[in-house]
């Protein structure tokens, strides 16, 4: 699989949201990143304009970090519409018809 989004530099802004903690607008698209139940899972899931695109570990070189309580927030009604398409996905694996049900990792 390539991977192209790890040569970006996006601009994450907090959405208020512990899930779905940082999103960024990219070359037109929003990304979103849902936090998962590390080390059960991997750290991070990406999405490109709702839809999942693959999993991480670490934060990418050359990205900010996605947590930085400095990066700027999205307005409330801004983060409701990017995180609209990705909410149903609040659980690891719900992407793929198969969400984690662990009390300790998944309480999505």
């Amino acid at each position: 699989m390539t991977r192209p989004e790890l040569a970006a530099r996006p601009g994450w802004r907090r959405t208020g949201d512990g899930r779905f903690p940082a999103a960024a607008r990219v070359d037109g698209r929003w990304w979103v990143l849902r936090l998962n139940g590390f080390p059960d899972h991997p750290l991070w899931t990406l999405f490109v304009a709702g839809a999942v695109r693959y999993d991480l570990d670490t934060t990418p070189v050359g990205w900010d970090h996605p947590l930085d309580r400095s990066a700027p927030a999205l307005p409330d009604e801004v983060a409701a519409t990017v995180l609209a398409p990705v909410r149903p996905f609040a659980a690891y694996g719900s992407e793929h018809g198969q969400p984690c049900d662990g009390p300790f990792c998944c309480d999505g």
